[in-house]
């Protein structure tokens, strides 16, 4: 049977106090599906004004919210999870028509439901501690929410992030105000409808969409919001970082980008190598920040490498419409995303290296923003495609003939996000994990492959804090320090 959202025209609202309403100027942007380039719905801009309710709303809902007993707060993260769960065929085919992800591989309902799941049931864990030590006193702390929390998510995997960031803070008692991207604002706002069925009391939980000006720049500056989590590229990160220094000096959290590289010594098991890199990059179409766009290869297995790559990438990668379930590999998110790619393809072919696999885009023959998956090989390491992040299926093997050597070139980067290393050798891996300077590594694996109690986040360039089930509750909790006096 033929579900009402297959066949009724998606009208997204802002969710602002419990209500769903229309920009307050009824301004709209339009979202296009980028396998095809046509309008796939107008969308609301948030104003200053809205964004400015939003905050006043969630300012309003703090103190109720905060006092309610953490158990009972759990129970509408049960019902949102339940309804997200539900709905999990939905959003997928919203995130296909607004940026491109192929329904094949969109398991982030299904892994948002479990969030909400898991912090519904988390709150115990909520604990200060307590002190004899000083004598005459009693000493403690106490684990207390912030207040207003502004998250502001990227649109490469818009369902995951906005459960991974409202989740810990709703639980914490936190009241929220999200900003979706105005690349993928469709199943968040699908999700605003489900916040609401769930009864959150009004101003508890916001939702809003919009471009970072005025929007996010509002929440970046606004008194009223006390910390702030994003998830985005590392320019934007900065200027938010900046705001918040010029204001209240809010606490950010910031998950930035990536160049993360993969080291393969010669007694790698290179089938696995090949297998864990290649799909690193083709994941998502290569927009992931922590995708392995470096690949630094031993220098006596690098041609049997680079062959056995480029065969198993033409063989396994299958693009086309992401509604379609046959299909692993959409479109790049938007005509901005594919004019960068293209541009860092052409600066790859200036460079220096060699283009062995790949190197065009497909607008032209598919009427959508396809970029063939590209592969070039001994790139200048000072060469721009080799220090920026390109955001799509582009990835450049070089070559190494020490472990120094491999590692120095890794580290030569200002991200520090995700790092592989493949190797036999139990003790090299392990010096090689220790001498990366990347807030995650890979042994015998690569990204997207992270576990679920482990904490993430970058070095350097890629961010500040960490975030996973473990901890990112403490993101959005104050500590207080207690001393009390006794009568002895």
């Amino acid at each position: 049977m033929a579900t009402n959202w297959e066949t009724t025209p998606i009208r997204p609202k802002l969710l602002i106090n419990g209500e769903l309403v229309e920009a307050s100027d009824g301004k709209t942007f339009q979202v296009y599906n980028p396998a095809t380039r046509e309008v796939s719905s107008e969308v609301p801009e948030a104003t200053v004004d809205d964004t400015n309710r939003a905050v006043a709303a969630a300012k309003a809902a703090f103190p109720a919210w905060s006092a309610l007993g953490p158990a009972k707060r759990a129970v509408y993260l049960k019902k949102l999870a339940a309804l997200i769960r539900e709905h999990k065929d939905e959003l997928a085919r919203l995130d296909a028509i607004t940026m491109g992800m192929p329904v094949s591989s969109h398991h982030f309902a299904e892994s948002a439901a479990t969030q909400f799941g898991y912090y519904a049931e988390a709150w115990p864990h909520i604990q200060g501690q307590a002190s004899v030590n000083t004598p005459g006193h009693v000493t403690f702390t106490l684990r207390q929410p912030y207040g207003v929390v502004a998250l502001i998510i990227p649109w490469n995997v818009p369902v995951h992030f906005l459960a991974t960031k409202s989740a810990p803070a709703l639980i914490t008692g936190n009241t929220v105000v999200l900003k979706s991207s105005e690349k993928a604002p469709l199943a968040v706002a699908r999700i605003a409808e489900l916040v609401q069925e769930a009864g959150f009391p009004p101003g508890v939980f916001n939702i809003i969409s919009g471009h970072g000006v005025p929007s996010g720049q509002v929440l970046s500056r606004h008194n009223d919001v006390r910390a702030l989590s994003f998830t985005g590229s590392s320019r934007t990160g900065k200027l938010i970082q900046e705001e918040a220094a010029r204001t209240n000096l809010k606490k950010v959290i910031l998950e930035l980008g990536g160049k993360s590289p993969a080291i393969v010594f010669d007694d790698a098991d290179l089938d696995n190598a090949v297998k864990k890199t290649q799909f690193s990059i083709q994941y998502n179409s290569g927009q992931v920040c922590m995708a392995n766009s470096r690949i630094y290869v031993h220098k006596s297995v690098a041609q049997g490498f680079v062959d056995a790559f480029k065969k198993h990438y033409t063989a396994v990668a299958k693009a086309g419409n992401p509604l379609e379930r046959d299909t692993n590999q959409g479109p790049q998110a938007d005509e901005v995303q594919y004019n960068q790619v293209m541009r860092y393809i052409d600066e790859g072919k200036k460079s220096g290296g060699e283009l062995v696999l790949g190197g065009s885009g497909k607008l032209e023959s598919t009427n959508g923003f396809f970029v063939e998956p590209t592969v070039f090989i001994n790139t200048p390491e000072e060469a721009k495609i080799m220090k920026e992040e390109i955001f799509g299926p582009v990835v450049n093997i070089n070559v190494f003939e020490t472990e120094e050597e491999a590692v120095k070139k890794a580290n030569d980067t200002e991200f520090g996000l995700y790092a592989s290393v493949f190797t036999k050798d139990i003790s090299r891996a392990m010096r090689v994990a220790k001498a990366l300077e990347s807030g995650y590594v890979g042994i015998n694996t690569s990204s997207p492959s992270t576990a679920h109690d482990l904490p993430f986040g970058g070095y350097k360039g890629s961010g500040q804090g960490r975030e996973g089930v473990l901890y990112s509750m403490n993101n959005f909790l104050e500590i207080k320090s207690v001393i009390m006096q006794i009568d002895e």
